[in-house]
């Protein structure tokens, strides 16, 4: 083992690494497609323990990571400093860091995840700063101030949106309907007031031959031309303490909707510039966590951190449950050849079947300490998890 410093944190990296089945680039939240799933095939054997590759220190926060060209990126916050990282995924070396002044506020740190997009990078902070910087070097392209710009008003937990690109603009979930800047200039294009955001991140969805995004708003989901921000149509949904967090998530032609504080969730079906409800129930109620679709099936975690929380398999069709599983508790969870990833709260990694006849656990481990609320990555074999003090580890389940 060769122990390297990097951020002043000690990072074990392995002497060797075994090749993995090569996947795509996971190069924003929730992956390639923003819908929690990669296309990854033999990163696990049952019964493997996981080898810890590497780890380190990125600073307090709950940014998951994205991954380029063999470039991890994610952030932090350390005294009262955002901290946007970039390491060697493969040796978790450090490359390079930008550094700027953002109080940690409550449950300390940023939410963003950044997005990766040819040769820079975009994030946002929880007070509205929205950045591009150099992938390669780190260095400012520019930045906008949203409370500066259109007189932003952060909501109670500042913004957790990651940014979504869409041609030429760079789209957050800030405001009443979110807000988009050029991607090359950082000035604002449109904009839809200065309050009612929601925590979700924007979700790319097309609505005939309209590309439109979905905004989980404060207080109900808004369906927003891209290129423009007009509003197409919007549904009320009304959450405890207006955290509708967990991303909406596009099943063909129709949208669910899911939120903690005993909500639930919601299918819609859009028809023009209204949507219809096809059904309403507290079968999913996701805190934040987003869910994901397999094989016609939703995948996701209902319940509040807390609380009490549980995995579950939903029928979209009708809204009725498939199946639950309490051991996971409260967690996040991404999906590839079939498989649920789950990281729980308490940092227990596991592998299950996404199987419509129950939870089948193929591989489960305790992988790290602390609370773990971020969602994991799988890239090129590798998964990574972090937690809510900034650390974070690079894992390899492969067996060989």
């Amino acid at each position: 083992m060769i122990m390297m410093k990097s951020m002043g944190t000690a990072m074990v990296v392995g002497a060797s690494l075994v090749a993995a089945a090569l996947g795509a680039d996971w190069p924003q939240f929730r992956g390639p497609a923003g819908d929690g799933t990669s296309q990854e095939k033999g990163w696990v054997k049952n019964g493997a323990v996981a080898r810890t590759v590497w780890e380190g220190q990125v600073g307090a926060g709950y940014s998951a990571v994205a991954i380029k060209g063999g470039r991890l990126y994610t952030m932090g916050n350390r005294s009262g400093m955002d901290v946007v990282v970039c390491l060697d995924a493969v040796k978790g070396t450090n490359l390079w860091e930008y550094a700027y002044p953002c109080p940690a506020g409550s449950y300390p740190g940023p939410r963003c995840t950044p997005t990766v997009e040819g040769d820079s990078v975009y994030t946002i902070s929880r007070e509205g700063v929205v950045l591009c910087l150099d992938a390669g070097k780190g260095t400012v392209r520019w930045q906008c101030n949203l409370a500066k710009e259109i007189g932003l008003k952060v909501p109670g937990w500042g913004l957790s949106s990651s940014p979504l690109v869409v041609g030429n603009l760079v789209i957050v979930n800030a405001g009443a309907r979110g807000v988009a800047v050029d991607k090359a200039t950082g000035l604002v294009k449109w904009s839809s007031g200065a309050g009612g955001s929601g925590y979700a991140s924007p979700v790319l969805f097309k609505q005939g031959r309209v590309t439109a995004v979905l905004v989980f708003a404060a207080r109900g989901i808004e369906a927003v031309e891209a290129a423009t921000g007009k509003e197409l149509w919007s549904h009320a949904w009304k959450t405890g303490y207006d955290v509708n967090a967990a991303d909406p998530l596009v099943i063909g032609d129709k949208v669910l909707i899911s939120s903690g504080y005993d909500k639930g969730a919601a299918l819609l079906s859009p028809t023009g510039t209204a949507c219809k409800v096809e059904w309403e129930n507290k079968n999913l109620a996701s805190h934040f966590s987003s869910a994901v679709l397999w094989r016609s099936l939703v995948y996701g975690n209902s319940g509040n951190v807390g609380r009490g929380a549980e995995l579950r398999c939903l029928d979209p069709a009708t809204g009725a449950i498939r199946w639950s599983h309490k051991e996971t508790g409260f967690g996040s969870l991404i999906l590839a050849d079939g498989k649920l990833i789950v990281l729980g709260e308490r940092g227990v990694l596991s592998v299950a079947e996404a199987s419509p006849e129950g939870y089948r656990e193929l591989w489960s481990q305790k992988v790290i300490d602390g609370t773990c609320w971020t969602m994991p990555t799988l890239c090129n074999g590798l998964i990574y998890c972090r937690n809510d003090k900034g650390r974070l580890v690079c894992l390899d389940l492969s067996g060989k």
